[in-house]
């Protein structure tokens, strides 16, 4: 879109992007291939970073404009001509995943026929992406809270020796890791971003594991904040009461300050640590970048 932009501006031809998705008809799980959701502040976030030279419009709230055009799913091209007559409607190109190249150029195609005086040599396709998110579908959000509230919680102990084998990664997932107590305040604040996290990928190649530091005899206390918490994540309490084994067990280069977060790729590659609260915005979309997950189907 930003080469097409750049391409046609001069020959008289106007880009406009509409987002005509309900950001609350979006589930977390409908977002597995994404660091970012439908909202305006994300739209804004998304064409700062990607330097869009094209306008970016928000169409949510209403879906008043999209309801007119009739996209079927998203990415939906509609041409007009200089009379604001329809003359094509349909795909961008024949691929959907940015790194194959296309063998049919449709919109370019039909651009550069009208460009030329000419019919577009094809004047509608079928299109291929993610279906809109119609206000009407708000109710999918209520009843994935329900789905996810009856998920079972659970926690086991969990040894020095176990800690350093989840550190390894012997799986073929990449693996969040967290160290939390009920008694950190900034545990407690960021835990329901971490939540969030695996529900948007965990049907991908990754999973989200949890290990308490409380004292084992909270165990009941920590549990019960999982609980509340909704995380039917793999969680972990350390076994005894020594914060050093615990430390040196996960990394030897932390310096002991909760929370505590590691991002492991399969074979114990650390690509991400980091002592404090995460930035839940940069995290996914280091998630998300990483080659065990990617960005496209």
């Amino acid at each position: 879109m930003i080469r097409l932009t750049s391409d046609y501006r001069s020959k008289g031809v106007a880009v406009v992007a509409i987002m005509p998705n309900d950001p609350t008809s979006i589930r977390l799980d409908e977002l597995g291939y994404t660091d970012m959701g439908d909202s305006f502040e994300e739209m804004k976030r998304r064409a700062a970073e990607k330097h869009y030279n094209f306008p970016y419009l928000y169409d949510g709230k209403t879906e008043e404009v999209a309801k007119k055009y009739g996209p079927i799913a998203t990415p939906h091209v509609f041409i007009f001509d200089k009379d604001r007559k329809l003359r094509y409607s349909g795909r961008v190109d024949d691929v959907e995943k940015p790194g194959k190249t296309p063998s049919t150029l449709d919109t370019r195609n039909a651009i550069e026929a009208l460009l030329a005086g000419k019919e577009p040599p094809v004047k509608t396709t079928k299109v291929f992406g993610c279906s809109i998110k119609w206000a009407e579908k708000s109710d999918w959000i209520e009843k994935a809270k329900q789905e996810w509230a009856k998920e079972p919680v659970k926690m086991d102990t969990i040894t020095a020796d176990g800690i350093r084998d989840l550190v390894k990664n012997g799986s073929d997932k990449l693996r969040l890791i967290n160290v939390w107590a009920t008694w950190c305040g900034p545990c407690v604040a960021e835990f329901p971003d971490l939540v969030d996290i695996n529900r948007m990928y965990r049907r991908r190649d990754f999973e989200f594991i949890s290990i308490s530091a409380d004292e084992p005899a909270k165990r009941a206390k920590a549990l019960q904040f999982l609980q509340k918490s909704q995380a039917s994540n793999i969680n972990y309490i350390f076994n005894i009461d020594d914060k050093y084994k615990l430390i040196e067990a996960i990394d030897p280069k932390w310096q002991g300050a909760l929370p505590y977060t590691l991002l492991v790729e399969p074979g114990g590659k650390v690509v991400y640590a980091k002592e404090g609260p995460v930035d839940a915005a940069a995290l996914k979309k280091l998630i998300v970048d990483d080659p065990v997950i990617g960005r496209y189907y």
